[in-house]
């Protein structure tokens, strides 16, 4: 064998080795950073673009945790028969059942549902500028939005429907809000909500349902509202997630008319942000917890009752434009914290 044939089956034994050994290196490493992929991700708990997808009610196991959870679900989508005007439990609330704001048993996507409250609760909010549990959360619903008192938390119908709404939470990780959770944003319109625009929307659209005065449509059975009342002293209240227009319009642009496919009949994003504006000129209870945003410089743009920490007129604050709230907000939000 001559010199140049050793020299090549030499390089050629070496390239082999090299290639041999950059591949098993690449594996342990590949093996090393998904293991420590994996870690990250448990303990972060951050994965993108999770999908939650609504539970099936009769998975629900048949033990007492079980019952537990279906008599939860009850009280969700019965509310009234339970605690309303005539409560087989207790007189507390006005009438609405939980359902009607939280659509399908707080279920549908971007229908208000619970997906993301057992993956977030305890959790800060600014509201009350305390640490809250999903037992705060439900009693601020039933005082809020159904305009009535708070349950006992040692009740086993709040166990019930803390149980409730974590199973329907329980497949997404700690602190992750997934696609299609709560009630999705939408683009801010660049002038105030009109609320003459807004009640031609509402005959053209609502009424059918919730009737020309809004006062909604009742159950035959007396459970409550088949259409909730959009105003008046049987809805919700002006201390309600739903009396910040953006909520309302995020809500209804989502999910109104209810169940209506054709493209041409759903709400535009104008429309949703004008509706809103109607729907929430008019009368409710009025209900105010002094108590409410100790720093109001935390206070969301559209919160529609001062004081502000910024210089913007309460009808601003509740019809917009809200570019320019916001624009001022992150312009100021550096020196927030100094000293």
């Amino acid at each position: 064998m001559s010199p140049s044939e050793i020299f090549k089956n030499r390089f050629t034994w070496i390239l082999i080795t090299v290639i041999i050994a950059v591949f098993v290196l690449s594996r342990v490493t590949m093996k090393k950073s998904r293991d420590s992929k994996t870690v990250i991700a448990k303990d972060s708990l951050t994965p993108a673009g999770f999908v939650w997808n609504p539970p099936d009610s009769n998975a629900i196991p048949y033990t007492s945790a079980g019952d537990l959870i279906r008599y939860g679900k009850k009280l969700i989508v019965n509310t009234s028969f339970y605690f309303g005007p005539k409560g087989t439990i207790a007189a507390l609330s006005n009438g609405m059942n939980c359902q009607n704001c939280h659509l399908e048993g707080g279920t549908r996507l971007y229908g208000n549902n619970y997906s993301a409250v057992f993956s977030s609760y305890p959790k800060f909010r600014e509201r009350s500028g305390t640490i809250e549990n999903i037992y705060k959360r439900i009693n601020d619903c039933m005082e809020r939005s159904l305009n009535g008192r708070s349950l006992d938390t040692t009740s086993r119908e709040m166990k019930a429907m803390s149980a409730y709404i974590n199973w329907v939470g329980q497949a997404v990780p700690k602190n992750i809000k997934p696609t299609g959770a709560g009630i999705p944003d939408i683009n801010f319109l660049d002038a105030a909500a009109d609320t003459a625009e807004g009640h031609v929307v509402y005959l053209q659209k609502c009424q059918s349902c919730h009737g020309h005065d809004g006062q909604g449509l009742k159950k035959s059975d007396s459970t409550g509202y088949a259409y909730p009342p959009l105003w008046g002293r049987n809805s919700y209240t002006t201390s309600a997630g739903l009396y910040r227009i953006s909520r309302f319009a995020g809500f209804v642009k989502n999910n109104m008319p209810y169940n209506v496919t054709q493209i041409n009949q759903k709400i535009t994003t104008e429309q949703a942000w004008d509706l809103a504006a109607f729907v929430n000129s008019q009368t409710r209870p009025d209900k105010k917890y002094p108590g409410d945003w100790p720093d109001i410089s935390g206070k969301p743009i559209d919160y529609p009752l001062g004081p502000y920490s910024d210089s913007f007129t309460e009808k601003q604050h509740k019809y917009g434009p809200f570019g320019p709230i916001q624009i001022a907000r992150k312009r100021k939000k550096p020196t927030r914290h100094q000293s």
